[in-house]
C-alpha cells in the first residue's frame, strides 16, 4: 500500500469517490469526445444519485467536463462556469443494473460528435471506465491510453499493434470489442507512453479506422 492510498488524492474535497473520481470520470469523457462539449447529460446511479448532491458530484462532474482536474479550485463556481461558456448541463438518476454504485452514464455532444460513456468510481480517487458507445473499453486514466474505433477487419489489432511496436511504445493492456462481424469494433489500449504524432497520424488516415483518440493520464 502506498501513500496516496493511505491519505487519497490531491483534491478539492469532500470525497475521493464522490468528487475526485467523479471529476476523473468526466474529464476522460471531455478527452473521449476530442472537442468541446456543447450538451452532456449525466445519468447518476446508486451512490451517485442519492447521495451525490451532498458530496459535491455535480460540481465534480462538470468541472471535469470543463477540463478541470479534482484539486483545481474552479471546481467548487464548475455550474456557473459552464453556463458562461454556454455548456447546457442535465442531470437525470438512472438505473443502471449490476454495476459499481458510483456510476455515471455521460452522453457528450459537441460540433461534430455524440458520444455516450460509462463509468465508475471505485474509491480513493480510482476510475475505470467501461463502456463506451455501447463497446466494452478499459479505460483507467492511469496510463496514457489509445482508443480506437474501426471497422471490424482482419488484421486490424496486429496493424495497430505493429505501428506502436516500430514507435517503440509498449502495450501494457489491451481490450477489444464488437457489435457484430464485420461491423464496427472499438479497442482500448493502455500504453508505457504516448504515441509519436507522426505514427498517430498515420493510423487516422487508414482506410478502416474511424477515430483514434489518445488519452493522458488523469491520476497525478
Amino acid at each position: 500500500m502506498g501513500l496516496l492510498d493511505m491519505i487519497g488524492p490531491v483534491m478539492v474535497g469532500p470525497s475521493s469517490s464522490h468528487t475526485a473520481g467523479a471529476c476523473r470520470l468526466a474529464l476522460l469523457a471531455r478527452h473521449l469526445l476530442g472537442e468541446r462539449p456543447r450538451r452532456v447529460e449525466f445519468g447518476l446511479h446508486g451512490s451517485f444519485a442519492k447521495t451525490g448532491k451532498g458530496h459535491g458530484t455535480h460540481l465534480a462532474l462538470v468541472a471535469g467536463i470543463l477540463g478541470f482536474k479534482p484539486d483545481d479550485e474552479r471546481l467548487k463556481e464548475s455550474l456557473r462556469l459552464a453556463e458562461g461558456e454556454g455548456v447546457e448541463v442535465v442531470f437525470k438518476t438512472v438505473e443502471l443494473g449490476d454495476v459499481h454504485p458510483n456510476t455515471v452514464r455521460m452522453v457528450l455532444e459537441g460540433e461534430k460528435e455524440r458520444i455516450t460513456v460509462t463509468g465508475s468510481s471505485l474509491g480513493g480517487g480510482l476510475v475505470r471506465i467501461f463502456d463506451l458507445d455501447g463497446f466494452e473499453v478499459r479505460i483507467t486514466g492511469a496510463a496514457p491510453t489509445l482508443v480506437i474505433r474501426n471497422v471490424d477487419t482482419p488484421g486490424v489489432v496486429a496493424r495497430v499493434a505493429r505501428i506502436l511496436a516500430d514507435d517503440e511504445v509498449n502495450i501494457a493492456y489491451l481490450t477489444v470489442s464488437r457489435k457484430k462481424r464485420g461491423g464496427e469494433a472499438m479497442m482500448s489500449l493502455e500504453v508505457d507512453r504516448p504515441l509519436s504524432e507522426v505514427p498517430l497520424r498515420y493510423l487516422e488516415h487508414l482506410s478502416y479506422i474511424l477515430w483514434v483518440r489518445q488519452i493522458p493520464p488523469v491520476m497525478d
